[in-house]
């Protein structure tokens, strides 16, 4: 292991504040149900505003911006992508249909030759 891969983390922040994120949605929770049922928008807001809390707490630790690092890094290989034309994608989809069709008319054909072969030839079973 080279020291380019060794990173130094203050893991008690870290997980300080990911207990706080946990605590943030926890609070949420309990304050959508604990707010009276007369008044749904309030318990809402509530809600909401502890996961945008929470969120952004965990976005904050070292697990957050390694996650954001991740969905960086995901978009753009996603840009990479080429993608297949309508022609070609019409194209691919019809091969993959006659394909499907040969072999299916070649499992028929053997099934009905081996079927054949063995009730009438070899068992007799026919007449």
């Amino acid at each position: 292991m080279s020291s380019a891969d060794i990173q130094t983390v203050n893991a008690t922040a870290d997980r300080v504040k990911l207990v706080g994120a946990a605590l943030l949605l926890v609070a949420g929770l309990v304050g959508f149900y604990w707010v009276p049922q007369t008044s749904a928008w309030l318990r809402w807001v509530v809600l909401l505003v502890a996961i945008a809390a929470a969120v952004g707490v965990f976005l904050w630790a070292a697990a957050g911006q390694v996650f954001q690092a991740y969905v960086r890094d995901s978009v753009r290989e996603a840009q990479k992508v080429v993608w297949p034309t309508r022609r070609e994608s019409l194209q691919m989809t019809l091969y993959v249909f006659a394909f499907v069709f040969v072999m299916a008319l070649f499992l028929w054909l053997s099934d009905a030759i081996i079927e054949w072969a063995l009730y009438d030839l070899v068992l007799g079973w026919r007449n």
